[in-house]
């Protein structure tokens, strides 16, 4: 028991650059007063001494303003920073080192019996007033943002944001390189190509980009291949734009000087 006291108020001192000292987190954090009262009353609830479990999680909620079922299952060092208004539902199911801010609620969808909260993996970290309502899974390592609310499951290492929730997957560096070469060379700005975009928008665009790509080295090898046949078609005049940034830019070169090499044959080529 003194064991995981320990190891709770340790997980103060690194999730909490305002905890000073144990005597301190000891007596001034109602996160850890009400995981150690879900402690009892959830030992309780275990040996079926259901009544007084949920008085005594009753009175961990008239102490702290946080409300834990004593059925919920809560992992190792869960910290609660704030805590006020916090509602963890029945089986809810919370794994080790997660963190939770005030105002979350990981509640249900459902009055059917049976598992209707969600499970939160190891290092889970949930913001300020986010819902997570639904039995499905969050992921390890994963983040939900302020204020969301969650009713899908979220990849390990994810983030959550908005409402609904919307999931938020790192992108490949390679690959956005090559879109944010794309846009500048066609004028957008990059800023817009970054994460601070609007999610659904920025990936719109950036299939775009892959997309005229595409397009573009396709039409190179169209072109390559018409001269190869004898074709004495000349393509308009392109503006000037940095080969450097494209990776088929030495096919570009070549292609451009071709072009500008057939229009200074005046005689047409023969079959």
């Amino acid at each position: 028991m003194f064991k995981g006291i320990r190891e709770d108020i340790q997980s103060v001192f690194r999730r909490d650059p305002a905890a000073r000292n144990a005597f301190e987190v000891l007596t001034c954090y109602p996160g850890l007063h009400a995981v150690w009262l879900h402690r009892l009353a959830h030992a309780l609830w275990v040996r079926n001494w259901k009544w007084l479990a949920r008085m005594v999680s009753n009175l961990g909620r008239w102490l702290t303003g946080i409300e834990i079922h004593p059925g919920a299952k809560i992992g190792r060092r869960f910290f609660i920073d704030h805590g006020m208004g916090i509602v963890i539902g029945e089986t809810a199911e919370v794994g080790n080192d997660v963190t939770l801010y005030q105002g979350v609620t990981l509640g249900g969808t459902s009055w059917n019996k049976g598992k209707r909260h969600p499970t939160l993996e190891d290092g889970v970290v949930v913001g300020a007033g986010a819902k997570v309502l639904g039995p499905f899974t969050v992921g390890a390592g994963a983040k939900i943002g302020s204020n969301a609310v969650v009713t899908k499951a979220v990849p390990a290492g994810a983030t959550a944001v908005g409402i609904p929730g919307r999931i938020i997957v790192k992108t490949d560096e390679e690959q956005e390189a090559k879109r944010q070469a794309l846009a500048e060379r066609f004028g957008f700005d990059a800023y817009g190509m970054s994460a601070d975009m609007p999610d659904p928008v920025a990936r719109s665009i950036g299939q775009i980009l892959d997309h005229l790509e595409a397009v573009e080295e396709r039409l190179e090898d169209m072109c390559g291949a018409m001269h190869e046949l004898g074709s004495d078609y000349k393509g308009k005049k392109l503006p000037d734009l940095p080969d450097s940034a494209f990776p088929c830019s030495e096919r570009l070169k070549a292609a451009r000087t071709d072009v500008k090499d057939d229009a200074k044959d005046d005689v047409p080529r023969s079959e």
